[in-house]
Parts: structure tokens; C-alpha cells; sequence
């Protein structure tokens, strides 16, 4: 009994993340180049009784013996990199990677950070900048006085002065051997890792590098539907988990009022 008071606790506490995990997924439903998470579980250790193989008392070996389990626990809440739905947005900063790829961005403290997060703005000196500030590395700087800008699908950004027309430079985008074990930053940024690898620099479009589509975002992969049946599963599994504890305090109860 015991041991399934303590098995329940921890199902429950694993449950309890796993809608902490599905609500954060809900609240950016609408977060631009947002990447769902996903939890993993795996059982605890195991109360071994008998263990299969060993002799019995006539010599024979038992064939199965008897493993009590131990519970449960979370063992990783990893991003799933999917691609989101491209929405069409009118505004010629925004892009969008049409697969593999991410943006390199510069950090107010010189460091590198990625998103997937196109919607980009030019700021007083003509720098495309994320809605917090942060540099688009290897951008080409806009002139003030320019009247349209071209992203083409191989990142060359190219702006119209004067009716004129001017190359300005090549953006590249970066991808990672595992995504999975980039480092999520807040504000639609990831970090490398020692599990993900270094980032490895690629012209869109090519060697398996994702195109750029110019006046498109791409939207949070998050099904609601999805998620809404998830959340009712993890829900439901708490409250077993709960049932669970209160049948052994309920058997605690008896055994203790024996003799009475």
C-alpha cells in the first residue's frame, strides 16, 4: 500500500508537468515561429520480490518472478521542430524559412542566438532587428531613403533607390545537426548547445538549407485540437493517479482499525 501511495505521488507529478508543458503550448498557439514541446516519461526502479530465473523451492526455475514497480518520472520535455503554417503578412521585412534553417542573431552582449521568428524591422541605422532589438547577423545595412526591398529565395537582399535597383549582400541561414538539444532563450530564441552541435552556416535554398519567402511568417506548429486532447488524457491520468491514493488510504484506514 505503500508503495502505491508513493507510485500515485508520482504520477501525479508528472502529469502536473505534462499539462504544465500542453498550457505553454496552448498560450503561444499564436507565437510566430513558436516550436511545440513534448514530454517523454519512464518508470522508476523497481522493488525486485523474485527475481525470473531464479531457483524455486523444488529446484525448478520461476519463469517470471515478481518486479513491483516504483512509479513514474519525467525524463525530457524536448521541442519538436515541425514546420509551422506560413501566413501571408504584406510586409516586405518579414521572412520566412521554407524548410531547414535558422536565423543568426546578435545578442545585445555580442553573443549568437536563433530563431525562427522572420518578423524582422529596420531600425535608425538601417539594421533589420528582431521586435526586441536584437541584430540580424550578416544582414545588409537599408538606406534610409529606400523605397522597396527584395528578399529573394537565396537570401540576396536587394534595395530600390531612386528607381534603381542595388545588390546589397547575402543572407545565410543555420542549421544544427540535432534542434532538439538547442537551448529555448525566451522571446523566440534558441542558444547552441553541446547537444545540438555548432551551428553550420548555408546560402537558402541549397544542401539541404530551407528557402527564404519574402512577406510570409511562419506561425506556431501547435494543433489545438492536439493539444486539447492531450490535455484531457494528462487531466484524466491525474485523476486516477489521485483514485489511486485514496483507495490505499482507504485499505491504510481498514488495516489500522483491525482492532478496534
Amino acid at each position: 500500500m505503500l508503495r502505491a501511495l508513493w507510485a500515485s505521488a508520482s504520477g501525479m507529478q508528472a502529469q502536473q508537468l505534462n499539462v504544465d508543458t500542453i498550457a505553454n503550448n496552448l498560450a503561444n498557439v499564436n507565437t510566430a515561429g513558436f516550436k511545440r514541446s513534448q514530454t517523454a516519461f519512464q518508470d522508476l526502479i523497481y522493488d525486485r520480490l523474485r527475481t525470473p530465473g531464479a531457483s524455486s523451492d523444488s529446484g525448478a526455475g520461476i519463469p517470471v518472478g515478481i518486479q513491483m514497480g516504483l512509479g513514474t518520472q519525467l525524463t525530457s520535455v524536448s521541442k519538436i521542430f515541425t514546420p509551422g503554417k506560413p501566413q501571408q503578412t504584406g510586409n516586405q521585412y518579414d521572412m520566412w524559412i521554407e524548410g531547414n534553417g535558422f536565423f543568426q542573431i546578435q545578442l545585445s552582449d555580442g553573443t549568437l542566438a536563433y530563431t525562427r521568428d522572420g518578423s524582422f524591422h529596420p531600425n535608425a541605422e538601417g539594421q533589420l532587428v528582431t521586435s526586441e532589438g536584437y541584430v540580424l547577423d550578416g544582414a545588409p545595412t537599408i538606406s534610409a531613403n529606400a523605397t522597396a526591398v527584395t528578399i529573394s529565395p537565396n537570401g540576396t537582399i536587394s534595395e530600390t533607390v531612386n528607381g534603381v535597383s542595388t545588390q546589397l549582400g547575402q543572407l545565410n541561414l543555420y542549421t544544427f545537426s540535432n534542434p532538439a538539444g538547442l537551448l529555448a532563450k525566451g522571446h523566440n530564441l534558441f542558444e547552441a548547445s553541446s547537444s545540438s552541435g555548432d551551428a553550420t552556416s548555408g546560402t537558402p535554398g541549397s544542401d539541404g538549407v530551407g528557402a527564404i519567402q519574402q512577406g510570409f511568417l511562419e506561425m506556431s506548429n501547435v494543433e489545438v485540437v492536439q493539444e486539447m486532447v492531450n490535455l484531457i488524457v494528462a487531466q484524466r491520468a491525474y485523476e486516477v493517479n489521485t483514485k489511486a491514493i485514496q483507495a490505499s488510504d482507504e485499505m491504510l484506514q481498514t488495516a489500522n482499525s483491525i482492532r478496534r
